[in-house]
């Protein structure tokens, strides 16, 4: 009898890190574990007014111990020695600078509470000016060196950020011999990596963030980086010209890490990429079906094969890469850059004085004042929705604009904001609400628009992440605003199952990655179907964001 093997999947979120172990045969998950990364959650390096949002290195390496062990444990353990492959995901473009070593430089001491050496996470657009540069610059060349990032830089992108940094440290600046994405760093450290130049690079992170196209043999020529700015000069060079697919392995676990983790050395650990990619593949994506991992922010996949699309660019997306979600299949990326943290912010502007005249009430003991703020925490979002869904659908009703973080897609630019309009003396808290949905619903539209406009036909939504899972009035309002069916998977860690096929393939398993989602996806619980009885309330209030978003666009000066 074969015996049965298993691997771990490692997700990197922009809250936590989250892994589970899973049966290469079934993908039944036999445990799961959550680290919430401990700096962050005090908002340590971080200031929301000036977007920069920085993680500590020891953040991730606490939460990937942590959880590894934790599901090891709780697994059982004659599991360990069938472990047989790790494979990881993190958000992106979430970069760091690293010493000869590849080493962060927050790991050194020098540097251990600067927040510039420290992984600037996705969501950081401090490098607004650095990418309006690149822009510029990339025009003055013949060759298209943007054309396969959707003819946009962002400041989300690893370029951007990397420039701002050594514009803006010169002690990192000094002290940094390459950039390195999380993705790659995770894998890197897992194998005993020595040096720079033995860290296999993720095509994943490479062609959708970091200007890497097989159509330029690499990645573009040190003069378009030293020509935009000497600081960037030689930095390309330290990359390399070769990248790799996640099916491949990026080695087997060092004996430092095998100790550590309660692993044998020669557990296989996968080449990293971005969770959504990851996610698309836990999810089950096919070709022509928009996977949208919905999150904090929400990443768009779509997946075509390559000789489909021919020379065919589509403008404004985050990027088409060969092998970026399944090796020999084109992926093409689009998202928001403010998807669950819209909701969040709502959420929190209500709580947030009220939370505070709670622990300053006299008539309330303290451990009643915890509950009763962890329960309104807690029922705060499922309270907006179901009070939301019973509102009356009103061509005035208010409306809002979903940039709260600037926009990803279409066409990028992080320095617009979000907006609201119709506001009055009735609007509540729960119309609001409303507004914000509808937003984030339309904000998905026009991604769906640019696909279908660009010659991609877009034939089906898949469902991924928190919101998808558990919030039923806005996975309906998706549906009617974009009139598709929506299919939700079933895994409550798409990403992190994602990453364990990887794995699975990499360790051999498999022999392509497309047999580990037969045999390890766990399917779809249900669909929402648009109503039909709403379709031209959404058609029309589809045409009224476009232009509240027009307004925005032409009538604000947001700071730069």
């Amino acid at each position: 009898m074969k015996k049965e093997t298993y691997v771990i999947g490692v997700d990197y979120g922009t809250d936590s890190v989250r892994s589970i172990i899973v049966n290469t045969a079934t993908g039944e998950e036999i445990a799961a574990s959550v680290h919430h990364y401990t700096r962050w959650k005090k908002g340590l390096y971080c200031n929301a007014a000036d977007s920069q949002f920085r993680q500590h290195p020891l953040d991730y390496i606490e939460g990937l111990t942590e959880t590894i062990t934790d599901c090891l444990k709780k697994a059982g353990p004659s599991i360990a020695d069938q472990v047989v492959a790790i494979g990881v995901d993190t958000t992106g473009s979430t970069p760091v600078a690293v010493d000869a070593t590849g080493t962060p430089l927050a790991l050194r001491d020098e540097f251990a509470e600067n927040p510039n050496a420290m992984f600037v996470l996705w969501k950081d657009h401090t490098s607004v000016k650095e990418a309006a540069a690149i822009n510029n610059h990339a025009t003055k060349f013949d060759t298209n060196y943007l054309q396969y990032v959707g003819g946009i830089y962002s400041s989300e992108w690893f370029w951007a950020k990397l420039l701002y940094i050594l514009r803006t440290d010169q002690s990192v600046q000094s002290a940094c011999v390459s950039w390195v994405e999380h993705c790659d760093w995770i894998p890197f450290m897992l194998t005993g990596g020595q040096h720079i130049q033995e860290m296999k690079r993720s095509v994943c992170a490479a062609g959708h963030k970091g200007l890497w196209s097989e159509m330029f043999n690499g990645y573009p020529p040190n003069e378009f980086f030293s020509s935009l700015d000497p600081l960037l000069d030689g930095f390309v060079n330290t990359l390399g010209s070769q990248t790799y697919a996640s099916d491949q392995s990026a080695g087997t676990l060092s004996k430092e890490w095998a100790e550590k983790l309660g692993l044998n050395e020669q557990v296989v650990v996968a080449v990293g990429a971005f969770d959504a990619h990851m996610g698309a593949v836990g999810g089950q994506i096919e070709p022509y079906h928009l996977s949208k991992v919905m999150g904090t922010s929400t990443c768009d996949i779509l997946v075509a094969p390559a000789t489909d699309l021919g020379e065919k660019t589509v403008k404004g997306i985050c990027g088409q890469v060969n092998g970026s979600v399944i090796p020999g299949m084109l992926g093409l990326e689009a998202g928001q850059s403010a998807f669950g943290d819209t909701y969040a912010w709502f959420k929190q502007m209500i709580l947030t004085p009220i939370k505070e005249i709670i622990e300053q009430s006299e008539y309330i003991q303290h451990e009643q004042a915890e509950h009763l703020i962890k329960d309104l925490s807690d029922q705060l979002i499922v309270h907006l929705s179901n009070k939301a869904a019973l509102l009356p659908l009103n061509l005035d009703d208010e409306l809002s604009v979903d940039w709260f973080n600037g926009r990803r897609t279409p066409d990028a630019n992080q320095l617009l904001t979000g907006s609201m309009h119709h506001l009055n003396l009735g609007s509540t808290a729960a119309s609001l609400f409303k507004s914000l949905v509808e937003a984030t619903c339309f904000g998905a539209k026009k991604i769906v628009d640019r696909f279908i406009s660009e010659g991609v036909p877009v034939n089906g939504l898949i469902g991924l992440g928190g919101v998808a899972k558990r919030s039923p009035y806005i996975m309906q309002v998706m549906a009617d605003v974009l009139n598709m069916p929506i299919r939700i998977h079933k895994s409550e860690q798409t990403c992190a199952l994602g990453a364990a096929m990887f794995a699975a393939t990499a360790v051999g398993v498999y022999t392509k990655v497309e047999e580990a989602m037969k045999y390890m996806g766990q399917g779809f619980e249900g669909a929402y179907y648009p109503n039909e009885s709403r379709k031209a309330y959404y058609q029309q209030r589809y045409l009224q964001y476009i232009a509240a978003g027009q307004f925005t666009e032409q009538h604000t000066t947001p700071h730069s």
